[in-house]
């Protein structure tokens, strides 16, 4: 059975501005286009999209999972247990988080007394390092001198100054879903002027070259960093990454 975009899209969760954008950068190709021009994908791609969103659930980028993804059935059978295990491990910690997430509940409605490290069971305390190496390896040596920038610029910030911060985050991504969901171009003056504001929120912790709000643009779409914008709107990160990359064009001459 062939199906098109949009039914695609219903069946995995995936919106049809992402199965474009995985077309187009050779991800997950339709097995066939008409001579309408709509994309028609088969089973094969229905398990392709399947592994896909199973490498992109346990943290893979883009670029990774394209290099990743299995050929006939036995691969496939081989990443899909691998995924099992990976998954496995995730729910256990999650499990624990949840466990964590009940004693502070009750510690703070005075139904028991939560001990000072079990506030923090579950969380993993080198996860800022691994993401620190990963830029470095993404970005190079550059990268080392920018991170130390951005914990310069934030070592003295208090709870406050943490909470103004995101409040500026949420209410220009607000404002960028309600272009998005207007059909807004990324590249329309309206949606320049909020990416212009998302620069100068960027700015509290490092300042972007040309180069480097490009490749920012990248990881919204393909790291860890897409999750922050996915809550506001699924299709958000690619708008985003777009409207960042036609912004970095002309930032030479931005102030």
């Amino acid at each position: 059975m062939n199906y098109r975009v949009k039914q695609v899209a219903k069946l995995s969760g995936v919106s049809v501005r992402t199965l474009h954008h995985y077309d187009e950068i050779g991800l997950l190709k339709p097995a066939r286009i008409g001579a309408n021009g709509y994309r028609f994908y088969g089973e094969a791609e229905l398990l392709t999209l399947q592994q896909i969103l199973f490498y992109r659930e346990l943290g893979f980028e883009l670029s990774q999972i394209k290099k990743l993804l299995p050929g006939g059935d036995a691969e496939k059978v081989a990443a899909l247990r691998s995924h099992r295990k990976a998954l496995t491990q995730h729910l256990a910690r999650g499990e624990q988080l949840i466990r964590t997430i009940d004693k502070t509940i009750a510690h703070l409605t005075g139904k028991k007394e939560m001990k000072s490290k079990e506030m923090f069971a579950g969380f993993d305390p080198k996860e800022q390092a691994r993401h620190e190496k990963y830029l470095v390896e993404r970005f190079g040596e550059p990268m080392k001198k920018r991170i130390a920038e951005s914990k310069a610029k934030v070592k003295d910030w208090t709870k406050a100054d943490w909470e103004r911060s995101g409040e500026r985050f949420h209410g220009i991504c607000a404002e960028l879903v309600a272009a998005l969901k207007r059909g807004l171009p990324a590249e329309s003056p309206e949606v320049q002027e909020l990416i212009g504001r998302h620069y100068q929120w960027l700015k509290q912790f490092w300042t972007p070259t040309r180069e480097s709000y490009a490749g920012h643009a990248q990881l919204i779409v393909d790291s860890e960093l897409r999750k922050a914008y996915e809550a506001h709107h699924p299709e958000l990160p690619e708008f985003v990454a777009m409207a960042i990359e036609r912004f970095a064009q002309e930032l030479p001459s931005r102030k």
